[in-house]
């Protein structure tokens, strides 16, 4: 977990349409039109439920409930990563921001950009910041979060993009030193593959005086990871059956919501945990929007999230084996979540 303007064409067709905001620092620039986003995603959830286990992209979980429940998993006493990784912006903010020298500080799956508040307060102290660039697929997130910022940082313009970072990355500004931000272990989403190709697009993105720093879950006590993600309230479990909940409102489908039931495992081959939907009987699911039918037996599952899991060294081969060479590391207190930034090799 971690966790979706003007212009005369949409995304689908290779535009650029980008608008000034009411205030004159604030720029939106959409690669993404949700009409495009809307089609990926049903294509996508069509061959993820056809595949062998099924699986669904997690997207689904973040409707407004989804949204308002994961910050309640944040709060619960299992679920460690968010605290950890701000345990460790809180003390290491100031070594970053004069490692990195930003002027610009851009990150991915920006949401409301909560996660960064450190990183810009401890880049405007040293008195480098200039731009803040929020990135995501929520037009909507991304306009409100980009007027907070603007609000809470006179003189920094802002430049948010709308887009899907497995393709629009090209979209972001990163002349000037550029700190790129990629936190909550969101690529503990990504399986090894999607990983590579993410992390060569990240390096094609940066020049020579950027900076990239990652966040990344690390691998410790079973027990302990798989209650994160099934914790005792079963607020875990409220989270992941409303992904069917939005499947049938978003997809016209006709999941029986009691039918099913949450599962959190660790996956040893792989390190990860997953989240499954597990269900209780014979279940015969209609999608409408897909024009699919899916059949799956009683105790058969889907998988509705992956959750990479790593160790330091593995973190390291993967960011030198994509052309970037980490600068420095450091984890929290109890070594529960590691930050690493990184300059391209």
């Amino acid at each position: 977990m971690s966790r979706a303007a003007a212009g005369s064409r949409d995304a689908a067709t290779g535009a650029t349409p980008v608008d000034q905001d009411h205030d004159d620092r604030v720029t939106v620039e959409v690669r993404l039109r949700a009409s495009a986003w809307a089609g990926h995603l049903a294509e996508q959830t069509a061959t993820g439920l056809r595949d062998r286990p099924p699986w669904t992209p997690p997207v689904w979980f973040y409707d407004q409930v989804g949204s308002e429940l994961f910050d309640r998993i944040t709060r619960l006493e299992e679920y460690y990563p968010t605290r950890a990784e701000r345990s460790i912006l809180a003390e290491r903010a100031g070594t970053i921001a004069a490692l990195s020298g930003a002027e610009t500080l851009a990150e991915l799956g920006s949401g409301t950009s909560d996660k960064t508040v450190l990183l810009l307060d401890a880049l405007e102290r040293r008195g480098t910041l200039r731009r803040v660039v929020p990135f995501d697929v929520s037009e909507e997130v991304l306009r409100d979060a980009a007027a907070t910022i603007a609000r809470r940082h006179d003189g920094v313009a802002v430049h948010a993009v709308v887009g899907d970072f497995h393709e629009h990355l090209g979209a972001l500004p990163t002349d000037g030193p550029c700190l790129l931000a990629f936190l909550g272990s969101t690529i503990g989403n990504l399986d090894a593959a999607e990983r590579r190709r993410f992390l060569s697009s990240v390096r094609s993105t940066l020049d020579g005086d950027d900076r990239f720093l990652l966040g990344t879950d690390l691998v410790k006590d079973r027990t302990r990871l798989v209650s994160a993600y099934d914790d005792a309230q079963g607020v875990t479990a409220r989270f992941n059956l409303n992904a069917l909940a939005v499947m049938n409102r978003e997809l016209g489908g006709d999941f029986e919501l009691a039918a099913w039931r949450h599962r959190a495992v660790f996956d040893e081959e792989f390190q990860r945990i997953e989240m499954h939907v597990v269900a209780q009987e014979d279940q015969a699911v209609r999608l409408e929007a897909l024009d699919l039918d899916l059949e799956v037996a009683a105790a058969g599952w889907i998988r509705t999230e992956i959750s990479t899991k790593f160790t330091a060294d593995q973190v390291e081969r993967e960011l030198t084996g994509a052309g970037l060479e980490p600068v420095d590391s450091w984890t929290d207190e109890r070594g529960d979540f590691l930050l690493t930034l990184a300059r391209p090799s």
